[in-house]
Parts: structure tokens; sequence; C-alpha cells
């Protein structure tokens, strides 16, 4: 059975996203990294999904949803760089705000639904969302006062999801 994550994409992330015309576009590739610069995208497999999450005041928002393809370099990345001067991945240009450009950046080719910015979390739903670690052990997200979020640490990594809230977000996705 597939499993679902979350990972935070940032205020710059979706600004870019914006500046550069993505609105309504699905992404065909995002990056993964080993520096702090990215999100490790560490236990993800194919088939797996993920949930890009958005924060802006004191909302979340599922940007897009991800499902992953594969997470190899492949013809459609671009000739791989020669020296540190030449892009990473030149045939996602569109998408380098995915973290292209980030350190240690390894592309992670998936299927997803359009990048938007008004599918918020219903707060009750919010609140209620849970990640489970390696171990088993569950958490849900820390600072949630009346259905909004007031510090987004929690939500920020790459975090898998307890297949009950994954099923509740893709519910939201889905406009269920």
């Amino acid at each position: 059975m597939p499993d679902a994550f979350t990972v935070l994409w940032t205020q710059d992330t979706c600004r870019a996203l914006r500046r550069a015309g993505r609105v309504g576009e699905r992404p065909p590739v995002a990056f993964s990294g080993v520096h702090s610069s990215l999100p490790a995208w560490s236990g993800v497999r194919t088939g797996d999904e993920v949930y890009a999450l958005h924060v802006n005041r004191r909302e979340v928002f599922v940007v897009s949803r991800m499902r992953v393809i594969d997470r190899e370099r492949r013809a459609c990345c671009g000739a791989a760089p020669a020296s540190w001067e030449d892009p990473a991945y030149p045939g996602h240009d569109d998408w380098s705000m995915l973290g292209a450009g980030g350190c240690g950046a390894e592309s992670v080719h998936v299927d997803a639904t359009p990048v938007r910015f008004d599918m918020p979390v219903p707060g009750e739903l919010l609140a209620r969302l849970t990640w489970r670690n390696r171990r088993g052990r569950t958490r849900g997200p820390k600072y949630v006062v009346d259905g909004r979020l007031e510090n987004s640490v929690s939500l920020q990594g790459f975090y898998r999801l307890t297949p009950e809230a994954a099923d509740e977000l893709a519910e939201v996705v889905s406009g269920g």
C-alpha cells in the first residue's frame, strides 16, 4: 500500500511559482536534497503521494498532490552539469523554483494535480492531522489555535502521514 507524505513549500517557493505563471499547471518534477536547503524525500517510493502544503496568513493550503513516478535522472532533466557553474537540471528550468539549484538536489518525477493556492485545509482537519515516524509513533501539528496555524515549525520538513490523515487530505483535494 502506498504511503502519503507532506512537504511544506515556503513563501519564496510559492511566490516564485506565481511569478513564473505556474498556477494551474502540473509540475512534472520536484526536488529532494541532502542539505537543509531542500526537503529530503527520504522513504518515498514509486506510487507514494506527497501533499505540498503552503501557509498563508495562518491558514494551511494544499498546493498540489504529487504521485511519485520515479527518482531517476531522465532525458527530460537535461545534461548533467559538467562544472559547478552549470545548471543541475536544465530540462526542468520551468520548475527550478522547486529546488533544482539546491545543494545535492535530486529529481523526483511526479504525476501531480495543478498548482493552486485556493484549497484550504479545514481548521478542524488541520487540528487532527497526524504523522507517523518509522517507529510507528504518531504526532499531530503544534500551534493550532481555533483551526489556524500560529507557527509553521511542525509542518517544516518531509513527513509521513497516517493512513487516516492521508484519506482526509485526499478528500480535500478531490473536493469531497
